[in-house]
């Protein structure tokens, strides 16, 4: 099976400024997803999707393929994800002449995924024949404990069921998309992107310390604090 690796990386993010090419830890961020990705030896490519030529050159750098920049309006605050994965797709196969069974998409504001992570979610989209694999981590806050509030701020109907006086202990464990892995067949996906999320679509569970993902100056300095221990470790 040919898989292809993708990691989007637009410049411009107004959250965290440059965020997929800041320094962590001594090497730019995005360097971590696609050194994960090269070191599993799973990817016939992993190409950074970037309309950014300094991205492209960092990215080449570390071993990432970058044989075009992405389009500008591809580049915006506004543009999907996945349209952006579909037309670099597109191009892959009408420009470039090169066709894959599936692909991973590995989004570099999550640099504590590992290659074992990635791994482990390719072994589990093998096995099950799913056809698509997504990471979650449990949530750190059960959403029966939240609910939106009135104008007038009133707690009244706030909870429901008494939920309040169940421990906490007792509730349901929830989960999120955490935004780290996605494999996905590509005959699903360019057939309908509701595909990602279908009866034979399987969640790979992550730990909260690798879901961290890097939106704002508080999540990255956390990262770079959980980073510098795991660099701290290794080396001892």
């Amino acid at each position: 099976m040919s898989v292809i690796a993708i990691i989007p990386a637009r410049s411009g993010s107004k959250g965290l400024k440059d965020k997929n090419i800041k320094p962590l830890c001594g090497k730019p961020m995005i360097a971590y997803t696609i050194e994960a990705a090269i070191n599993t030896g799973l990817f016939d490519e992993v190409f950074v999707s970037t309309d950014s030529q300094e991205y492209a050159d960092i990215s080449v750098k570390y071993g990432a393929s970058v044989p075009f920049l992405r389009d500008p309006e591809l580049a915006t605050s506004g543009a999907r994800t996945w349209d952006v994965i579909l037309n670099a797709i597109d191009i892959y196969d009408k420009k470039l002449g090169k066709k894959y069974d599936s692909m991973a998409l590995l989004q570099p504001t999550s640099p504590l995924r590992d290659s074992d992570d990635i791994l482990d979610a390719y072994k589990m989209f093998i096995e099950k024949d799913a056809v698509s694999v997504i990471s979650v981590s449990e949530v750190e806050h059960s959403p029966l404990r939240s609910n939106t509030l009135p104008k007038n701020l009133s707690l009244g109907r706030f909870f429901s069921n008494n939920i309040h006086t169940v421990p906490r202990q007792e509730l349901p464990t929830y989960y999120c998309i955490n935004g780290a892995i996605y494999f996905v067949k590509m005959e699903k996906l360019l057939e309908s992107l509701s595909n990602l999320y279908s009866a034979r679509s399987y969640a790979y569970i992550m730990s909260k310390e690798k879901s961290i993902d890097i939106d704002d100056e508080i999540d990255f300095l956390l990262a770079q604090i959980i980073m510098e221990k795991r660099l701290q470790k290794s080396v001892g």
